[in-house]
């Protein structure tokens, strides 16, 4: 089975605030890979897949919210490379865009409560669910673990192979949204110290990212940035006009919940100074746009 998308492009990114600083910058569009398939959801879910259709496996399942990239980069992935899939989502039945889509592409959803979902890191949570759907995959939440971060070496090596056509001789740091941790956690992993990996975690800390990205990636190589702004899924009036006006500047369309963020947050450490003059900075555009509807 052929499990591959197109190559994203690396694009200069120039905003005011990144000249005034003399730090250049390009933008990893992983959102242009795929019109459903989106951003670093489809490099989190390849070695996943892989793994899916080397065991003969029926289906896939794994977890996340209403309004979850996640879940909709799985039932597309789902439906194109012709794997059954089941969500098991967090919180009762609720009418979301991102829900219509799961249901269209034929994803089997399960509403699992509150409760219910805070036990997806106990021991036996699987078993039921593997006794319902015996024979298929099962994906960690946000398509996590090793073998996500693992898939996310392919991001680095798509970059890298673009890098001259910027005329840049090389590059010093990534920057990133981090949700999960685990594209970062593949980043670092990839890098293997050559290049340092910002993250700009669009969750707060005790969410679990800055634990997840040490038991896959260790302690070195990186550097975490509080970019959450209140909360997970939290966005204000700031946040939104910031994204409004690098839209404006550059046309390339950002969401609130990660990618805006993490602008954001990097604006916010070039004026700082944590960035030489002269510094190269790729940026990842982790994809996720279809979670707009969620709030316009």
């Amino acid at each position: 089975m052929q499990l591959d998308l197109p190559q994203a492009p690396l694009q200069p990114l120039s905003l005011p605030w990144l000249q005034q600083a003399q730090v250049h910058a390009a933008i990893l569009r992983l959102d242009l890979i795929d019109p459903l398939i989106s951003g670093n959801k489809w490099f989190k879910l390849r070695h996943h897949l892989h793994q899916a259709a080397t065991r003969n496996a029926p289906g896939l399942v794994s977890l996340g919210g209403n309004h979850s990239n996640h879940l909709h980069a799985l039932a597309a992935a789902g439906k194109r490379f012709g794997f059954a899939t089941a969500g098991l989502l967090r919180g009762h039945p609720h009418d979301t865009p991102t829900v219509r889509d799961l249901q269209a592409l034929g994803m089997e959803l399960h509403w699992l409560g509150y409760g219910g979902y805070r036990a997806r890191n106990e021991p036996g949570f699987w078993e039921p669910w593997r006794a319902r759907y015996p024979g298929w995959h099962c994906i960690p939440e946000g398509g996590g673990g090793l073998a996500g971060a693992q898939g996310c070496a392919l991001i680095m090596q798509q970059a890298r192979a673009q890098i001259a056509a910027l005329g840049w001789a090389d590059y010093d740091a990534w920057w990133l949204a981090a949700g999960t941790g685990t594209t970062l956690a593949g980043l670092v992993l990839a890098e293997a110290g050559a290049h340092a990996v910002h993250g700009a975690l669009a969750v707060p800390r005790d969410h679990g990212v800055p634990q997840a990205v040490a038991s896959l990636a260790g302690a070195h190589g990186y550097q975490l940035h509080d970019a959450c702004r209140g909360g997970f899924g939290k966005f204000d009036g700031a946040l939104l006009a910031f994204i409004a006006d690098c839209e404006q500047h550059t046309g390339v369309p950002l969401e609130a919940l990660y990618t805006g963020k993490a602008l954001l947050a990097l604006r916010d450490q070039v004026a700082a100074g944590l960035f030489a003059p002269g510094s190269r900075l790729i940026f990842v555009h982790t994809g996720g746009l279809q979670g707009r509807r969620g709030y316009l």
